[in-house]
C-alpha cells in the first residue's frame, strides 16, 4: 500500500452529503487528477460508470467536496481489491444511509470481510516466499547445481 491509502481512507471517513452550494469549493477535473495522481480519463471513466456526478457548466466538469471525498473512497476501495460493482454498492449504501450519524457503518462488515481475505492472501504469499527462499538458498534444493 502506498502512502495515498491513508489519504484516501481519511477522505472516505469524512463523506459529506452530495450538495454543491455557491459557497462550496468546486474542483476542476485537472485539479482532482493532480491531487489524487490519476488521469483525466480515470475521472471520466468513474463518471461514465455513475460513481462520480460532477456538475456541468458548459463543457467544464465541476466536482464538489462530496465528489472529491467519493473519489477518495473509490480509490481506497479499489486499492484494497474491491470491484467496481462492489464500490458502487458501497457508495449506494452510503447514499441510502447518509442521514445517519455513521453512514459507512452499514458497509463495515464488507470491509471486515475484505480484511480477512487480504490477511489470508498475505499468509499464502508469506508461505510461498518462505518456500521459494528455502529452495533458492538450499544446497540440495531444486535449484542446486549439485547433482
Amino acid at each position: 500500500m502506498t502512502s495515498n491509502s491513508s489519504y484516501y481512507s481519511d477522505l472516505a471517513h469524512k463523506l459529506p452529503e452530495q450538495t454543491m452550494s455557491d459557497t462550496e469549493p468546486a474542483y476542476r477535473i485537472g485539479h482532482l487528477a493532480r491531487e489524487f495522481n490519476v488521469t483525466l480519463r480515470t475521472l471520466r471513466f468513474y463518471e461514465d460508470k455513475g460513481l462520480l456526478t460532477p456538475k456541468r457548466v458548459g463543457t467544464t466538469r465541476l466536482y464538489s467536496n462530496c465528489d472529491r471525498t467519493r473519489l477518495g473512497l473509490i480509490l481506497f476501495s479499489k486499492q484494497i481489491g474491491f470491484s467496481l460493482i462492489e464500490i458502487r454498492e458501497i457508495l449506494e449504501s452510503y447514499d441510502a444511509n447518509k442521514h445517519l450519524k455513521s453512514p459507512m457503518a452499514s458497509s463495515k462488515a464488507r470491509f471486515e470481510k475484505k480484511l480477512v481475505t487480504l490477511k489470508a492472501q498475505r499468509a499464502d504469499i508469506d508461505e510461498a516466499i518462505n518456500e521459494l527462499s528455502t529452495q533458492l538458498n538450499s544446497d540440495s534444493g531444486m535449484f542446486s547445481e549439485n547433482d
